[in-house]
């Protein structure tokens, strides 16, 4: 019995032989812990290090685009709008509530069209009133005529006395005034009815709605509440540009110069003008003169109060509808590198070196030949820290 209770404890698992004692388990955690920070710490500084030796370098960038080369000849740059030389609001002469509008903004409308109409009974009454006495004064005259003729053939005879005869004539003279100033206040409420419809001056397009339905039309529009233009046309065939030169400059301006228009809106299309009259009057407010440009040929983007910058070009200059327009970017975004012209683009917040092949330069511009597209964007100025992999920043992002 002694052996066999031997033998049964010698089998027995000593659990708590298995179990890593608390402290040597805590002495584990708190070396994995240390590993982890020592790790922690040599990125972050790793990173402070990469910042600090090695900063981004912000930049600016520029796009590529074509530019005529005409610019680079200009001798005077300035801005101005396009306005119609013939345009109108188109109001009524008469005093009425509006019944009829018939254009919309963006409608041709051709001379003589009717736009709108004003309420018309009171002035319709007044002409079929002025007509109807018109009729009885030439009803009268005839009876008058009539009587005067008799009166004459009995004068002849010794019939009538000469008091009868000038009566008769003096009535005869009489209807006649009468029948004269009857057409007259039918020709004025003629034109009494004419005031009540608004007629297109010209051929042009609608710019503007002043005035809606139901809104009363005055000629000198006097009541809050009332309207004296009830629409704003323009002839689209006859726009030009309004531009204000400096005083100082006004000597370099003459009649009929060349000069290159670029709208704001449409930066890349260049229409060619030139100079139809420069105004005889300053502005002492602004010290400018205004300078009317007209253009050679323009499309259906060209519109009314668009800004433009128009380049004045010298006198001798070919015709820049004759000159292709040159990819340019701008002449600090290109820098020798290696005995090559080469721009940087950013990608992934690194400068890619792109080489180029240029061309002539265009004021503060260079012409690109190859290598560049455009709308590429590259980095407007290049310094002697903007090598190919180096880190930059996009100023402002």
């Amino acid at each position: 019995m002694d052996e066999r209770k031997i033998d049964l404890g010698s089998l027995r698992i000593d659990r708590d032989a298995r179990r890593p004692a608390p402290r040597r388990r805590f002495r584990t955690l708190k070396r994995g812990a240390v590993a982890l920070m020592i790790v922690a710490a040599l990125v972050i500084g790793s990173t402070i290090a990469d910042h600090l030796l090695n900063p981004a370098v912000e930049v600016q960038l520029a796009t590529a685009a074509l530019n005529s080369p005409a610019q680079a000849t200009a001798v005077l740059t300035a801005s101005g709008y396009v306005v119609a030389r013939r345009k109108a609001a188109v109001a009524s002469k008469g005093t009425g509530r509006l019944i009829y509008l018939g254009v919309e903004e963006g409608d041709w409308v051709k001379k003589g069209q009717v736009i709108a109409r004003l309420e018309d009974e009171d002035v319709l009454a007044a002409l079929r009133r002025a007509r109807a006495d018109l009729r009885a004064a030439q009803a009268e005259l005839n009876d008058a005529r009539e009587s005067l003729n008799r009166q004459r053939e009995l004068r002849k005879k010794d019939f009538v006395a000469q008091a009868d005869y000038d009566a008769a004539e003096a009535r005869y003279n009489r209807v006649l005034a009468t029948i004269e100033a009857a057409k007259f206040a039918a020709a004025e409420a003629e034109v009494a009815v004419e005031n009540t419809r608004i007629i297109a001056p010209f051929d042009g397009t609608v710019l503007r709605k002043n005035a809606d339905i139901g809104e009363i039309v005055a000629p000198l529009a006097g009541a809050a509440s009332s309207r004296a233009a009830v629409v704003t046309i323009a002839d689209m065939s006859s726009l030009e540009i309004d531009a204000d030169v400096s005083e100082a400059n006004i000597t370099r301006v003459q009649p009929d110069q060349l000069c290159e228009i670029r709208l704001d809106a449409y930066p890349d299309r260049a229409y060619v003008g030139y100079v139809s009259k420069i105004v005889p009057t300053a502005d002492r407010a602004k010290a400018t003169v205004m300078v009317k440009i007209r253009f050679k040929d323009y499309d259906k983007r060209v519109l009314p109060e668009m800004s433009a910058k128009v380049s004045f070009l010298p006198p001798g200059t070919a015709d820049p509808a004759d000159v292709q327009p040159v990819l340019t970017v701008p002449a600090a975004a290109v820098a020798t590198r290696d005995g090559h012209a080469v721009v940087y683009q950013v990608r992934e917040q690194r400068a890619v070196e792109i080489v180029v092949v240029t061309g002539r330069r265009l004021g503060d511009r260079l012409e690109i030949k190859n290598g560049l597209q455009e709308g590429d964007r590259v980095v407007a100025k290049i310094d002697d820290r903007i090598r190919a992999g180096s880190k930059v920043r996009i100023k402002g992002q």
